[in-house]
């Protein structure tokens, strides 16, 4: 079992006295069911319904008053009602606009039963095919495994103590070697058992092909129409080999088809949680605003995927800084997945930087916001003289920290801006660390 730090979120929704029923939203195989099921065994009673069998989805349609309904849901699964503390699992729930519906009479009539419900593609029916009891349930976001979580997965524990306790200088080279591993495994909890079990790289390969299949097979089912199918088929075909880019929509990767068709099959894959648009932001302190009208990143769900279909993975695996492969994408991808790989806030996004002037090149890989501040976060090797678009970020920000995220060990720079003559801190972080960097923020600040 590969311990999820989600876990602790939803520990402490189980303790909220003002919980509500809880949307337990991320893409297909990120881990969502297993994670309720390691949950289940702090209750004494696991009630668990898969809304894909019809007998199931029979339920709610058969018991509209919702005492009557639980009745029937106990008798069905041959459990008794009076087992002290009771956990409902509805699975696939977006196959039932009636247990959807059902939710709030949980909220309302039985807040003595734990509710949580998931599901494939919620977010592209959320709101579209079915509308979910605003101000009656919460939600939760769950992604790929963290590099954290990827060596308690494959039994390095030691390791990830020592990264959780900021304690991992003396391992630097060892965490390192493992980084790199991490870029190609990925964190789908599938991926990373077979290799735990195998240390055979290659017979990932079948996973990762089951995976993007049932990713393109999905997506098609909500696809308005024959022209975004043959869109999207084509950016889950191609677009992996952009992960990490700043991209244009208009006759993307190679092909014929405009900007606005290119556009609507990206949001709609997004909405799957297969992707994130990253749009830059002008701003170097809150609130930060996505300038909509420039260019995206594109950051994939996955590392492993990625690099899978983009065939770098020797490239990743052979050289010495993840910054130099595959022209300093991957090192971009693997980043912006770590620093979102934690947290559980659907609305959660990421930001680069630009500059506001007009014809301005500069740009920060990414901004990281830290109440009540925000950010640079650089993704790159050399020297600090040549880190012109973090300079032009810091000469004007209300605080003296940025970063640098590197191969190296972690070490603090004073820096001098040259256009100012501000000085502020670089902190130097290695790779492993991403996954803790409020952790490292706490310990410098002190």
């Amino acid at each position: 079992m590969i311990y999820r730090y989600a876990l602790s979120y939803l520990e402490a929704w189980k303790k909220n006295p003002m919980r509500k029923p809880l949307i337990l939203r991320g893409a297909r195989q990120v881990g969502k069911t297993t994670l309720v099921e390691n949950f289940a065994t702090e209750f004494d009673c696991f009630l668990r319904l898969n809304l894909d069998e019809e007998e199931d989805r029979n339920l709610f349609t058969q018991y509209k008053e919702i005492h009557k309904l639980i009745e029937a849901i106990f008798f069905y699964l041959r459990k008794s009602p009076n087992q002290g503390t009771v956990l409902l699992f509805i699975d696939e729930i977006q196959n039932s606009p009636e247990a959807v519906a059902m939710l709030r009479y949980f909220y309302e009539k039985r807040p003595d039963i734990y509710v949580i419900a998931a599901g494939s593609l919620l977010e592209n029916v959320i709101d579209h095919k079915i509308s979910f009891p605003v101000g009656r349930i919460e939600y939760m976001t769950l992604h790929p495994c963290s590099f954290l979580e990827y060596l308690n997965g494959i039994g390095e524990d030691f390791d990830q103590q020592a990264i959780e306790e900021l304690k991992a200088d003396a391992i630097h080279e060892r965490l390192m070697y493992e980084f790199r591993k991490y870029c190609i495994v990925g964190g789908m909890p599938e991926a990373i058992k077979v290799y735990a079990q195998t240390k055979d790289l290659l017979s990932l390969d079948t996973i990762y092909d089951a995976l993007i299949a049932s990713y393109s097979d999905d997506i098609e089912k909500y696809s308005p129409n024959e022209t975004q199918t043959k869109v999207m088929r084509h950016i889950l075909e191609t677009g992996w080999q952009k992960g990490g880019e700043t991209i244009t929509f208009e006759r993307f990767g190679g092909s014929e088809y405009r900007s606005r068709e290119v556009g609507e099959a990206f949001r709609t894959i997004q909405k799957a949680m297969l992707l994130e648009l990253v749009y830059p932001t002008l701003n170097n302190r809150l609130p930060l605003e996505a300038q909509l009208s420039r260019r995206p990143k594109l950051i994939w769900l996955d590392t492993g995927l990625m690099n899978y279909k983009a065939e770098v993975r020797e490239e990743v695996f052979s050289v010495s800084d993840i910054s130099d492969a595959y022209r300093g994408h991957i090192a971009e991808q693997v980043v912006a997945q770590e620093l979102l790989a934690h947290t559980t806030k659907v609305s959660e996004r990421r930001y680069y930087w630009i500059g506001g002037k007009r014809n301005s090149t500069a740009e920060v890989d990414f901004v990281w916001k830290r109440q009540p501040y925000v950010l640079p976060i650089e993704v790159k090797s050399g020297i600090n003289a040549h880190l012109r678009s973090l300079h032009l970020f810091m000469s004007n920000a209300p605080h003296d920290l940025a970063i640098r995220v590197w191969s190296n060990r972690m070490s603090i720079d004073e820096v001098k801006e040259p256009g100012t003559g501000k000085m502020f801190r670089l902190l130097n972080l290695p790779y492993y660390y991403v996954g803790v960097l409020d952790k490292v923020i706490d310990s410098i600040m002190k």
